[in-house]
């Protein structure tokens, strides 16, 4: 049987358009060779916040590259650079055949390239050539991203040109972000500058949100102004007006890398750079006539689809966010995560979590730092208790993180996405979604990710609490010194007992114990011979408590032993037994002190007006006189 080619894709934000297409081409090129993709991708940047970004990135952490046989890169969708650079390090010290997706900054990697420099070009020379533009605005993404670099440095090369100037104030540089068309609008309306008569975007979802922006000024496009975009994706084609942009064959791109990589794999030559071609769609929102007329019959289809998916998307979420609150159990969250996951038709859904994932507080007092295994990586196993498929469901108890999968398939043309699963920073384990379009089809995926890592969450910390709420409890009831009740959980233990006295007519028996000589040996020996001197009298009271009884430190070196007995004998039992206990400390201990005690016990009925404070003063008395009959100035054995 041959091995099983396996595939990784390193991607950021796989719900957006351009992903989706890249990997769409990836997909079909698998299933044609019949190999298994790994597709890890994080949706850092896309909530601003630091802490939630770390969680979503610790996903390449996961990455074991023994395990594979080549690896895809789309690292101009991560925004973070350090990150970017830990995988590209990563998979440079890998050796692996790699092929990266439009980047020429790593020309030890095979490149599948679209030409981005060419199709802007031509759009920035049309709105200048064709429609006059003089003042012209331009919305870039990141520079550290090779593709809107290229892109920029494009749009400044055909305006130089032309001979026109580019202010300043007059470029924004974004994410690629929607919201950063919306922030680049506001910028230049506060720049004071003259508004321009055209704004050149770097991407459709910045230039969408730019026209829907300058409307909100009362700008009209393109009466106004003239907006391009760049990628020709599905919204842009379908607003009105309709988006002047630029047409990249992304499926294509995807298809291309995997196939690549899999006759790279089987030792065939490639050259390092492979380019297609993008070419620019004009159409009416720089101002020309829109070239082809959409079928209205497949656009109401389609949005009818869309809208009823949404609808049927948002249902379950909301079903899922009430179901999950519900849940205080591991098992019920869990049950719940089963209940509504089975709805969305995924061929098989695993949750894995950390060996440590529900480590209390107590837990974290006796590291030196926050877990940092939970913020930087994985524990060395993992546990799998949901592996959710059309057959049932199934847990693995434990397998090796470095296996990725709990249960590897056995045949090829498996498409995998692996997904962090964290409370922000804090890595909690992971998803993997298979054979399913789910992760990149889906507007509510991320949705449903946040919604169970919260749950999860929920749960680690009511189990925190539980276990912070026992141990305050033990604080409270137990003597931390003698390891036995201190007068608050003698208290709660003995009334019980008492009250069950008073109901079935059984008696009592009460002994009070108070500690021979602790001043001489604390001030000879020092307190923390005292101590130990406490714990052994302490320990010879426990082993004289019979099944039912209870003891307890009432204070300093006053001890109590309560219990159900049936008359005198029991007395004379129990004080006999004390005494040859002690006896017997003596000889294992061996100490240069007595360790001794005086013990006054009583037995009684409980009759209605009588109380338990009262009847261990009754004890106490007894105790008293025995102690004072005793010859207690001398405790040193004699040499």
């Amino acid at each position: 049987m041959n091995r099983i080619t396996e595939i990784a894709v390193i991607v950021a934000g796989i719900d957006e358009e351009y992903q989706n297409s890249i990997i769409e081409g990836i997909v079909a090129c698998a299933r044609k060779h019949d190999v298994n993709v790994s597709c890890f991708a994080a949706f850092g940047g896309v909530i601003s916040n630091n802490k939630y970004d770390l969680g979503e990135y610790n996903i390449y952490n996961l990455i074991n590259y023994e395990k594979l046989d080549g690896v895809i890169l789309l690292t101009n969708t991560i925004s973070d650079p350090v990150e970017k650079e830990k995988i590209i390090q990563s998979v440079r010290k890998s050796r692996l055949p790699s092929v990266v997706l439009d980047c020429d900054d790593y020309p030890e990697f095979y490149n599948v390239s679209i030409d981005n420099t060419n199709a802007m070009r031509g759009i920035v020379k049309h709105v200048i050539e064709v429609h006059g533009a003089k003042r012209i605005n331009y919305i870039s993404g990141p520079l550290a991203n090779p593709e809107a670099t290229d892109r920029y440095h494009a749009f400044l090369d055909v305006m130089h040109e032309h001979g026109l100037p580019v202010e300043e104030e007059r470029v924004h540089f974004g994410e690629f972000r929607a919201v950063d068309g919306k922030l680049a609008i506001q910028a230049f309306m506060k720049s004071g500058l003259t508004a321009p008569e055209a704004i050149i975007c770097a991407n459709d979802a910045m230039a969408l949100a730019a026209v829907e922006e300058l409307s909100n000024y009362g700008y009209s496009v393109p009466g106004d102004i003239i907006v391009t975009g760049f990628d020709n994706t599905y919204n842009a084609r379908h607003h009105y007006p309709a988006l002047t942009t630029v047409s990249r064959p992304l499926d294509e791109a995807g298809f291309k890398a995997c196939e690549m990589l899999v006759n790279i794999i089987a030792g065939k030559d490639y050259d390092k750079e492979t380019r297609l071609e993008a070419s620019p769609v004009f159409t009416a929102s720089c101002g020309c006539a829109d070239s082809c007329e959409d079928d209205a019959v497949i656009y109401r289809r389609d949005m009818y689809r869309i809208i009823n998916e949404c609808r049927r998307d948002i249902s379950l979420l909301n079903r899922m966010t009430t179901g999950l609150a519900e849940s205080e159990t591991v098992e019920d969250n869990l049950e719940a995560i089963i209940r509504y996951i089975r709805e969305l038709n995924c061929e098989r859904f695993c949750v894995c979590l950390c060996m440590n994932w529900d480590g209390s507080f107590k837990d974290s007092w006796h590291t030196d730092s926050a877990d940092e295994m939970t913020v930087n990586g994985y524990t060395e196993k993992m546990n799998a208790p949901i592996i959710l498929s059309r057959d049932g469901c199934k847990s693995v108890d434990i397998f090796d993180t470095a296996d990725m999968n709990p249960m590897p398939y056995e045949h090829g043309g498996n498409i995998s996405y692996y997904l962090p699963l964290h409370y922000r920073e804090r890595c909690l384990g992971y998803y993997i979604f298979t054979n399913t379009e789910f992760p990149i089809k889906s507007l509510i995926c991320h949705s449903i990710m946040l919604n169970i890592s919260n749950s999860i969450e929920n749960i680690r910390k009511l189990l925190s609490l539980n276990s912070m709420i026992h141990e305050l409890d033990n604080l409270y009831v137990n003597d931390q010194l003698c390891n036995i009740y201190n007068r608050n959980g003698f208290i709660r233990a003995a009334d019980a007992i008492f009250n069950q006295c008073r109901e079935t007519g059984e008696k009592l028996l009460i002994s009070f114990i108070d500690m021979d000589g602790l001043k001489m040996i604390n001030d000879n020996y020092g307190h923390k011979e005292g101590d130990f001197a406490l714990q052994r009298l302490a320990a010879v009271i426990s082993d004289c408590c019979r099944r039912g009884w209870i003891c307890a430190r009432f204070g300093g070196d006053e001890f109590l032993i309560l219990g159900t007995a049936s008359g005198e004998k029991d007395v004379f039992a129990l004080e006999t037994t004390f005494r040859k206990q002690l006896e017997s400390m003596n000889r294992v201990i061996f100490k240069p002190y007595d360790l001794d005690a005086s013990i006054g016990t009583i037995i009684t009925d409980v009759s209605p007006d009588v109380t338990l404070f009262k009847l261990i003063t009754q004890a106490d008395s007894i105790m008293y006189e025995k102690k004072k009959k005793k010859k207690t100035s001398r405790y040193l054995r004699k040499a």
